[in-house]
């Protein structure tokens, strides 16, 4: 069996190293983000004191109730 090339050896750890990071950047990336059906409970873990406790909907930028 013959040894491969240094162009082929270059080539593989090359490839190798591109993966690498490719898979290290897609975990990162999905590690960080919330999927959209968990978007409440993120912002009840940023924020768990500061949710409103009634629906605030009925009610204007001036705090007026809306009829």
């Amino acid at each position: 069996m013959e040894k491969p090339n240094r162009n082929r050896r270059i080539f593989i750890i090359v490839f190798i190293l591109f993966v690498s990071l490719f898979v290290y950047i897609s975990y990162d990336m999905a590690s960080r983000t919330t999927a959209p059906w968990n978007k409440p409970k993120q912002l009840d873990r940023a924020l768990p004191g500061d949710l409103p406790k009634a629906d605030t909907l009925g009610l204007d930028s001036l705090l007026n109730e809306v009829k």
